[in-house]
């Protein structure tokens, strides 16, 4: 294989998880904020993420 279209390709998963990972934490904190009303929560909730953002799915 060409070594330059993996190296592409690698690129654009690792671009792909970071904005995954990005869009997790704000969707968390949001989602706590306008639960709680606490920017304390929100804060740690979008350090938990995903976690948080399934956690409260399942729950509510």
């Amino acid at each position: 294989m060409d070594g330059r279209n993996d190296e592409k390709n690698r690129t654009v998963v690792k671009k792909t998880v970071k904005s995954g990972i990005t869009f997790g934490s704000a969707l968390a904190m949001v989602i706590s904020y306008t639960a709680w009303h606490s920017v304390g929560w929100a804060i740690f909730h979008g350090l938990l993420s995903w976690v948080y953002v399934i956690y409260y799915v399942l729950v509510y």
